[in-house]
């Protein structure tokens, strides 16, 4: 059936929908990843978002249970120019079409993806709504523009746990009667939309974990007495997350901190800086990231639509770690007297394929260290 894609800027794009019948409004991006396209519909971080694939041929591979970021896709619609009908690969459980039924994603195919991404990359993100119910063109560029957007708006108390939790091997166990480990440092996760990858491999490097809802209070993470604290990924606007930031505050120096993503956002906004929109954001798996201290390029898997402003800094302790290369954006801090440090790129994603891991493994040193 026709399906619209419609842009608050008053652009109609249209393509077909195979099964899928109804309405959805968010803001349209892009990811340029050739493949990921599961981890992508599920990272936390893509909620109140609709998603275009660049690359012209997503679906090959199918699904499995394994290449997933959260339960549950977490995208308000899914973007590409053609789904394959075809799916290959050993690692195989059913196709991307049957995931997308399974959990009523809206997926659009046949749509012209690179006129879709060009348009974004000229004009910038911005908000649209995607039909197979409404063909009107006023009524369509109207219901564009008075979409929920992300400016502003805190996405992240749609997606954060709603009770702490042990994290251990893959599995959630209640915290209640949780008992401290006295051979593994405690990391506690600030579960901003948590990337279950992250989980994984702050595990791999020692650490036991317990994950906080993002309206946690720093005495409550300082009450389980951790090692650390890693501030998470996830969506949206952080200046919408004054909360947030208030708790951080707090957990400023009594504590080692990692940041990923919208949790280097927070520590800049808790370190007295300011955040700004990007025009159309990193996503892709292809960002080259600088590391100044070395020189050494990372080629490194991003999905943010905000950055850190450098400049609004109050803290002149405040060190700059890494760039982004392609439009020289903040994408590392780190602090001269805090134990603190945080990357705006996603570690844990790993297309290098293990050019980042070594950011965990620095975090742990830095427990040891404060230990």
């Amino acid at each position: 059936m026709k399906a619209y894609i419609a842009l608050e800027d008053g652009t109609i794009f249209e393509g077909n929908s195979i099964f899928f019948q109804g309405e959805r409004e968010g803001e349209i991006v892009f990811n340029t990843s050739m493949t990921g396209y599961q981890e992508i519909m599920t990272d936390p971080s893509y909620k109140g978002q609709i998603v275009t694939m660049t690359y012209p041929h997503i679906g090959n591979y199918g699904v499995n249970d394994d290449d997933i970021e959260s339960q549950s896709p977490k995208i308000e619609g899914f973007i590409v120019r053609e789904l394959s009908k075809i799916t290959s690969n050993q690692r195989a459980l059913d196709s991307l079409l049957a995931y997308c039924q399974k959990h009523n994603v809206f997926l659009i195919e046949d749509v012209d993806t690179r006129a879709l991404t060009k348009h974004i990359r000229v004009k910038g993100a911005m908000k649209g709504v995607i039909s197979t119910v409404d063909s009107n063109r006023e009524s369509l560029i109207n219901k564009a523009k008075n979409a929920r957007g992300v400016v502003g708006i805190d996405l992240v108390k749609e997606v954060t746990c709603q009770t702490p939790y042990v994290w251990q091997s893959g599995e959630k166990r209640p915290i209640n009667n949780f008992r401290k480990c006295d051979t593994k440092p405690l990391c506690v996760v600030f579960d901003f939309g948590v990337k279950l990858n992250i989980l994984r491999l702050l595990e791999e490097v020692g650490f036991q974990l317990v994950v906080v809802p993002a309206t946690s209070t720093a005495e409550e993470i300082l009450s389980l007495k951790p090692n650390g604290v890693m501030l998470s990924n996830g969506p949206g606007d952080p200046e919408a997350l004054p909360y947030a930031v208030k708790e951080i505050k707090k957990l400023l120096g009594k504590v080692p901190i990692f940041g990923i993503c919208l949790g280097q956002q927070l520590i800049g906004l808790a370190l007295g800086g300011k955040t700004y929109k990007l025009k159309f954001g990193h996503r892709g798996a292809n960002q080259p990231i600088k590391e100044l201290s070395s020189g050494r390029i990372y080629i490194a898997s991003e999905n943010h639509g905000f950055a850190v402003d450098v400049n609004s800094l109050t803290d002149t302790r405040v060190i700059v770690t890494h760039i982004n290369l392609n439009d020289m954006t903040v994408e590392g801090l780190q602090h001269e007297v805090y134990p603190l440090f945080s990357v705006q790129f996603h570690p844990e994603a790993s297309p290098g394929p293990h050019d980042s891991f070594g950011l965990f493994r620095k975090f742990r040193e830095l427990v040891d260290r404060y230990a």
